[in-house]
This record gives C-alpha cells, structure tokens and sequence, in this order.
C-alpha cells in the first residue's frame, strides 16, 4: 500500500528547500491540501510547490566620498 501524503522534511527534500521554509508554508496555508495531524505536518504526495511570497526589500545605506549618507537599492 502507497502512501498519499508525504512529511514536511520529504517535501523540503523534493523542493530543494529547507524544511522550516515548508513548515511556515503549512502553517500560512499556502500549500492546498496539507492537514495537521497532532503534531504533524501531511501534505499530498501530488503537491505543488507554493510560490515564494516574500519579500526582500533590503536597502544599503553607503557613504560617498564626502561622508553624505545616501540609499542605494542592492541589486
């Protein structure tokens, strides 16, 4: 007998993630189907990996030559 649902350490290993990135994503609900059971994680064998919802907004702040602050975007 197959088992449907797969743990959040398989799925990490599937997705190429860690598996606390796919706990945080069970516990958003971002990936359909997943069920807590007690203290478990299950999420379908068949599950797709959720996009990445977050967002980097890291600036860097650097002196010029003349000691002014000045915001750059980090690429």
């Amino acid at each position: 007998m197959e088992l449907d649902w797969i743990t959040p350490q398989q799925a990490a290993e599937k997705w190429g993630i860690k598996d606390r990135r796919v706990q945080a994503m069970c516990t958003n609900g971002d990936i359909d189907g997943v069920v807590k059971l007690g203290r478990v994680w299950l999420i379908p064998k068949d599950a797709q990996k959720p996009k990445d919802g977050r967002i980097n907004n890291r600036r860097v702040v650097a002196k010029d030559k003349t000691g002014d602050e000045e915001s750059q975007a980090k690429a």
